[in-house]
Parts: structure tokens; C-alpha cells; sequence
């Protein structure tokens, strides 16, 4: 059965994108990492928030537009409060968190439905559905923007590490969500 993945890169000082959504300070963190680069043939499916989904791609207007550098093709799943009478074809939107979590991983088959959005992956957390995060942390401090998980009076999140890698730009954090 399908895992639900968080992966995202960051910033040292936790930000996702910056303030805005803009997305296009990682363009320099770009470059062999085995660990993205692989993750691609893992994924069988993505659930983005439909921030993420209409946000600032980095690479848009070149041939690496799109999620993970333009690799990814396949089932998309757009979690929104406001589904769009006339979709994009090919991506399938929903209003229901356990219903697109759900229809996500029976396409994802054994492979891992990947979240793409910090309050998707949030949303996942708090209803407890989400099952590993890999983060890829960017020599590079932001100041401002979206964090990585963002939880006011939340309570802690337990996590195992499951590997510790290096790309050329980047460290990779691979973790597990404990049970609470």
C-alpha cells in the first residue's frame, strides 16, 4: 500500500519558499542529488495544495517546468477548497482531505503518493496520515517566507531519521513519523 511522502526542499532556517510563494532562490541548489533524483521512480502519485499547484515553478518557461525538474508525469491530485469548473486535463481536483488522500494512494499503487504544498503536508500530519517527510536543506538562509511545517501551539511531531545523504548542494533528511 501507498506511503504518504512530504518532500520538500529548504532552507537552513526552514523556509520552503519565499515570502510570496517565490519559489526561484533555489535555482542555485539545483545539481546532482541522487537521493531527488531517484525519488521520482518512488512516486506513484502527488497531492498538491492548490497554492502549490498554481505557485511559482522555478523552472516555468524552460523544459524542466513542473514537479520535481519536469520528471514527474503521472496522476496529480490537487487538494482546494475551490475546484475549478473547467480542470486542467489529466489532474484531478478535490475538496476532501481523507477522500484525495485516499484516491491518491489506490493510484500510487505500492509506490508513494508525494505532497507537494506545506499546508497540504500540514493537513496530512494533523489528521494523521502522513508517514515520512524528506527534506532537502539548502546552504542558504531566507529570512522570511513559508516554513517547512508551521503549527502554532502545536505539540512536538516525533520523527526516526531513516537516512542522512549529500548532493552536490544540498543535505537530504529522510524521516519517519512516530506514532503519537
Amino acid at each position: 500500500m501507498a506511503k504518504m511522502l512530504y518532500s520538500a526542499t529548504m532552507s537552513l532556517d526552514g523556509f520552503i519558499a519565499e515570502h510570496g510563494g517565490d519559489m526561484s532562490w533555489m535555482k542555485p541548489y539545483f545539481g546532482p542529488n541522487p537521493e531527488m533524483d531517484n525519488i521520482v521512480d518512488r512516486i506513484g502519485a502527488l497531492l498538491v495544495g492548490r497554492r502549490t499547484f498554481e505557485g511559482d515553478d522555478p523552472n516555468k518557461g524552460t523544459e524542466h517546468e513542473g514537479a520535481f525538474g519536469g520528471a514527474w508525469s503521472g496522476p496529480t491530485f490537487v487538494l482546494t477548497h475551490r475546484i475549478p469548473a473547467d480542470p486542467a486535463p489529466g489532474i484531478t481536483f478535490m475538496d476532501d482531505l481523507e477522500s484525495a488522500v485516499a484516491a491518491a494512494k489506490e493510484a500510487a499503487g505500492d509506490k508513494y503518493v508525494n505532497i507537494l504544498g506545506a499546508e497540504t503536508a500540514r493537513s496530512c500530519l494533523d489528521a494523521g496520515l502522513l508517514d515520512e517527510v524528506l527534506v532537502c536543506v539548502a546552504p542558504v538562509l531566507l529570512g522570511d517566507g513559508t516554513r517547512l511545517f508551521e503549527r502554532p501551539g502545536g505539540d512536538n511531531v516525533q520523527l526516526e531519521r531513516i537516512s542522512l545523504t549529500h548532493g552536490e548542494f544540498a543535505t537530504n533528511i529522510w524521516t519517519r513519523v512516530l506514532p503519537r
